[in-house]
């Protein structure tokens, strides 16, 4: 972020003083909530009210305009309605204010005339150097500082208490919903920030100035879409940098418009599935629900991540162990067996119950509380678990054992603090507050305890992966202003991208196809070449297993007939030769030109399997071998490649040098680029490589 982005921000999020321009006397309107805030939270800047009706405004001095205030504001919070809003920025540029919160609605989320005043508003503010978050938003806050400007009904029972967690959120309702239920979970909101219509400051801009500040550790974020999806990879990548938790509620989906009945990529590369990659890359816990979001955002504020996957699971019910067992496999984590050492120990200190992982320790040490703070202490130091999940039903509430538990549970645990320790059970607020208020995560549902920390071994691997290593972009440039090329051209240009193919030759007659055939060696394969016949096979344009010389001569004949009837108007280049194929494990390598992000590559499995399985991987590019190598992991046929029921591996390392190329390739072109399918790419043996079999390639000229 630029020296005077980021000084824009620091005015809006770390106001010295305020002025609330249109403020209101009474409480319950949106334009007096804000005051209402400030002077509830005791707000350590200068507020200044500007009301031209009223000579004092909640108590405090009033001023008739925002040009009587006595010195230049860090920040304007506008509660004026939409027809006064241009004149109000015209009062702060020429005040010199530095952001200024438009609350207003009716503007691009109304319709056409909506939409021309914001830009309006918009033109204004950028001609004047005004950074604006809004319209149609409900403002922010920063509870460090008690500057609280916002009028969210979520804060009307209770200020948020500071915390490390941001709230990011394009919607000031989602947002606001987030906050109360953060609350009512113990978890310390610092920052919160309602984007809106993102006129200006949007949810990329917020989280980069948050990812850098020392008193936020995690970032949870609300978004419909992104208006600059290379701001919203800069600001991912510098929360990545500086190892802070982003957890994501990404919403919505969009076509990718008619170029999809094309290229198989584009029509598997839906929005949605972007953004799945681009979280990947970076490091991003994704939401699905809301209740996830908070729970893994409660789980990370406390700062403690497991160093692996391993869990270790404590009840008072074997039941229990079996559920947890259960929801640990669902959430990628590994409840391994505690080696015979710690077994011993276990059978020693409670013979009744059992000796492994799970450790059932029935009710008897209810009447020794040193047994369970024992079993504690061995599952950690001799089963080297990196987390706990101790069940322990609603038996903390009870006021004959309660304190006694946590007290036993808690010098089972002090020697081991630098890992989470999670206790699923039923209790009180006030009981639930001191179990959180001695170091342990509490939830009442064993799935979202296990999915809490499966999330938080998902972050900590993210923070481990090193920062990409992007080597210099490709050489190989796509003429500008190109649509739809041939397999021939694609392929020579993706072959000085660094794309393997195998041997071909274009003919244009039969006797030709016939010396050609020959001398690439047979059975070959025979193609119609045309960039107007994409789908060859459609029209029967592929011939299979030509065997010799006679048959390749008929086999032209009969490609350009064949074309000729079903494409008469399609611009024929000739016939491809190729020599058929070995074996392999087909794979689909494409790239699709996404409207907020650019070029952005796909991998698959590759032939029939694209389109009947979907399991595709995306990447926004480029990127470098390890994160090939990640994406390459992440579908289910990375079991193929692997060597499936006493298969041969397959070459994984060269795909993955191939997909950087192509990644590489994409960003070189990506003004010019729209779409490329490779498929399939046959991937052979480990050490032996491998070759794509079709190329299409599709500029943006068209």
């Amino acid at each position: 972020m630029s020296s005077a982005r980021a000084d824009s921000l620091e005015k809006l999020f770390r106001p010295r003083s305020v002025a609330i321009l249109g403020a209101s006397n009474d409480t319950a309107r949106i334009s007096g909530r804000a005051l209402h805030y400030l002077l509830k939270a005791g707000y350590d800047g200068r507020v200044y009210p500007v009301n031209n009706k009223r000579d004092m405004v909640q108590g405090q001095p009033a001023f008739a305009s925002l040009e009587a205030v006595p010195e230049v504001p860090d920040i304007a919070l506008i509660c004026l309605p939409s027809a006064l809003l241009e004149q109000a920025l015209h009062e702060c540029i020429a005040k010199g204010v530095g952001a200024a919160v438009v609350y207003a609605a009716g503007f691009a989320e109304s319709g056409e005339q909506g939409q021309r005043l914001q830009e309006s508003l918009k033109a204004i503010a950028r001609q004047g150097n005004l950074r604006l978050l809004g319209p149609n938003c409900l403002g922010l806050l920063n509870a460090h500082s008690g500057f609280i400007g916002t009028f969210s009904s979520a804060f009307d029972e209770h200020l948020p208490t500071p915390g490390p967690v941001a709230v990011v959120s394009q919607s000031g309702a989602y947002g606001g919903h987030v906050a109360y239920l953060c609350r009512k979970r113990n978890i310390g909101i610092g920052y919160w920030v309602s984007t809106g219509n993102e006129m200006d400051i949007d949810v990329a801009d917020c989280i980069a100035w948050l990812a850098v500040q020392d008193d936020v550790a995690v970032i949870v974020a609300y978004a419909e879409g992104a208006r600059d999806g290379e701001r919203l990879r800069e600001a991912l990548r510098l929360a990545h940098a500086r190892r802070k938790a982003v957890i994501f509620m990404k919403v919505g989906d969009s076509s990718m418009g008619a170029v999809a009945a094309q290229s198989h990529t584009a029509s598997l590369a839906g929005a949605d599935a972007v953004y799945d990659g681009l979280f990947r890359q970076y490091g991003v816990y994704r939401a699905r629900t809301t209740e996830e979001q908070v729970d893994v955002a409660y789980a990370a504020s406390r700062g403690r991540y497991p160093h692996s996957r391993s869990l270790g699971i404590i009840t008072v019910s074997g039941g229990f162990g079996i559920q947890l067992c259960d929801a640990a496999e669902r959430s990628g984590l590994e409840v391994a067996s505690l080696p015979e050492a710690g077994r011993a120990k276990l059978r020693d200190i409670n013979p009744m119950g059992s000796d492994n992982n799970p450790c059932d320790t029935t009710a008897g040490w209810l009447n020794d509380m040193s047994l369970i703070t024992r079993t504690f202490q061995v599952m950690y130091a001799d089963g080297g678990y990196d987390s706990i999940i101790g069940s322990f039903t609603m038996l903390p509430d009870s006021p004959t054992f309660g304190a006694r538990i946590k007290d036993a549970i808690q010098a089972g645990t002090e020697a081991f603090l630098d890992r989470p320790t999670v206790l699923c059970m039923e209790a009180r607020p006030e009981v639930v507050r001191a179990y959180e208020e001695a170091g342990f995560l509490v939830f009442d549902d064993s799935e979202r305890a296990a999915r809490a920390i499966g999330a938080l071994a998902t972050l900590r691997e993210g923070f481990e992966r090193p920062a990409a290593c992007l080597e210099e972009e490709s050489a190989c440039r796509l003429p500008e202003g190109q649509g739809v090329l041939s397999e021939i051209s694609a392929q020579r240009i993706l072959r000085e991208a660094g794309v393997p193919f195998l041997p071909t030759e274009l003919v244009a007659s039969a006797d030709q196809a016939a010396t050609a055939a020959a001398r690439l060696g047979f059975p070959v394969v025979m193609k119609i070449v045309s960039p107007d016949i994409l789908h060859k096979t459609e029209i029967g344009g592929v011939l299979l297993s030509i065997d010799d010389p006679a048959q390749a001569r008929d086999a032209y004949e009969l490609l350009i007939e064949r074309a000729a009837r079903a494409c008469p108007e399609a611009r024929v280049e000739g016939v491809l030769v190729v020599p058929m194929a070995r074996k392999g494990v087909e794979t689909i390598i494409g790239v699709n030109h996404d409207p907020a992000f650019g070029p952005v590559v796909m991998f698959g499995l590759g032939g029939i399997f694209t389109e009947l399985f979907k399991d595709v991987a995306f990447r926004a590019a480029p990127f470098d071998k390890p994160e090939a190598l990640r994406m390459i992991a992440e579908t289910k046929g990375h079991a193929l490649l692997s060597g499936f029921r006493g298969a041969a591996a397959a070459d994984v390392d060269a795909l993955a040098e191939v997909l950087v190329r192509v990644s590489r390739f994409a960003a070189a072109n990506a003004d010019t680029l729209q779409t490329l399918d490779l498929n399939p790419v046959v991937v052979l043996e480990q050490g032996q490589g491998l070759f794509a079999l079709d190329a299409v390639l599709i500029g943006r000229g068209d």
